[in-house]
Parts: structure tokens; sequence; C-alpha cells
């Protein structure tokens, strides 16, 4: 059991799938940080100071006016928090927008597959037959 363990572990799939997960989270912190730290400024500019990802209306539950997202959530109000949902989808989409050109990028990297030349094609099978007919036709011909 321990050698089959060994053996699965060592399978460089097994190896490259961890090595995935493993930056896919170091590379989650790094887009969040741009979503957060970079782009909501920026949209908070455009939209006149409005930063989105605190956003949110009161569906049932008593709430005061103008307190933050996280107070409103423990107020245990039922919150429709449709700024931070809005993060998320740009999140979503950068995340998106990153691997398809990590993707572009290592596809342009790998060398050129060259075509294959194609083998000669070989007899078919009537002409193999006709072949063998020769052959059998000619052993069974008495020699004088």
């Amino acid at each position: 059991m321990l050698q089959e363990f060994r053996t699965f572990i060592q399978r460089g799939n097994v190896i490259d799938l961890a090595v995935g997960i493993i930056i896919g989270a170091a590379f989650t912190a790094i887009v969040s940080s741009l979503v957060s730290d970079l782009i909501n400024p920026i949209i908070g500019i455009l939209t006149g100071g409005v930063d989105f990802s605190d956003k949110y209306f009161v569906l049932s539950g008593d709430v005061p006016e103008g307190v933050s997202l996280d107070v409103a959530r423990e107020s245990g109000a039922a919150i429709f928090a449709y700024g931070s949902f809005l993060m998320a989808v740009v999140n979503f989409l950068i995340i998106a927008w990153v691997v398809f050109i990590l993707v572009k990028v290592v596809n342009h990297m790998k060398p050129k597959e060259t075509p294959k030349e194609e083998a000669p094609a070989g007899p078919t099978q009537e002409e193999l037959l006709a072949q063998i007919r020769d052959l059998l036709a000619d052993r069974t011909t008495p020699t004088l």
C-alpha cells in the first residue's frame, strides 16, 4: 500500500496539480489586492467616491442608516450585499483574463509541432490477397 501511494505521488500530474493549487492560492491574494487596492479606488474616483464593496440593501431587520456592511451583517438583518457581489465578479473577470493571457503566453512559448510526414500507404487488402493467390498458384503449378 505504501509503495502504491509513493508511485501515485511521484506521478507528474499529481505534483503539477499541487503546485498549481499553491500558486493559485497565492495568485488569488495578488488579484484580491489588485482589485481592492488599485481598481476599487479608480472606480471610486470615476463614480464620485463611491466604494461598491460596502453597498447593500436591507431586506428585513433593523440596521441604522449609513453603517458599514460588516456592522449590518453583525446586526442579524437580512442583507442584500450587491456591492460585494460586484467586486467578486470583477475579481473573477480579472483572474479569468490573466489566466487567459498566461495560457496564450505558454502556448506561444511551446515549440511548434512540425507536421509529421505520412508513412507511405501500404498495399490494400485486395492487393495482399492477390499476392497471396499468386504465390499459392505458383506453388501448385508443377514444374517439369
